[in-house]
């Protein structure tokens, strides 16, 4: 059993953004502003893990959702912390669970109980990425989504702070 200093609790989880998008209500001085509104269906993916305790984040973007995309972004969060255990909570998505899904050997995965992703703080890094990045905008191609959507991931892993502040939940804290 590793010791407590060599042990990162993380949990993960992935979102869809695109250039569909909707407006909402906000607040402006002067005119009313023009919200143009977008129905294009193509789709990225980000893909994060968090630690609720210090607030690190790990990151990427991945364009589809699979095992094997699963497993680049395993290996991506091995790397980063190849000197400690990894104890990753995730959902309970098919992708997670694949057979051919590759595992470093510094990462044990743990799931969460099916259809409640309130249990997972990860949830809330999207809400966040969509309220002050994705707001009331649209994109002229995925690459303009992608440049937004990384601009968006790189301000959270560098402010640990506020990732704390959004998944830091009291369960969690005081659970461990």
């Amino acid at each position: 059993m590793p010791k407590h200093e060599d042990v990162i609790i993380m949990f993960q989880d992935e979102a869809r953004f695109g250039r569909i998008n909707s407006p909402h209500k906000c607040w402006v001085k002067g005119d009313r502003p023009v919200v143009y509104c977008q129905i294009v269906r193509e789709y990225t993916y980000a893909y994060a893990a968090v630690c609720p305790f210090d607030g690190t984040m790990d990151s990427l973007v991945i364009p589809i959702v699979s095992s094997a995309a699963m497993s680049i972004f395993l290996d991506e969060v091995s790397r980063r912390h190849n000197d400690k255990t990894i104890l990753m909570f995730l959902d309970q998505a098919g992708w997670h669970k694949a057979r051919n899904l590759r595992i470093s050997q510094n990462v044990i995965l743990a799931t969460l109980p099916a259809y409640s992703p309130e249990l997972n703080p990860a949830e809330h890094l999207w809400d966040e990425l969509r309220e002050k990045w994705f707001h009331n905008i649209t994109f002229d191609s995925m690459v303009a989504v992608e440049d937004r959507l990384v601009d968006g991931l790189r301000d959270l892993e560098n402010n640990p702070q506020s990732v704390q502040s959004l998944t830091g939940f009291d369960w969690i804290i005081s659970s461990f």
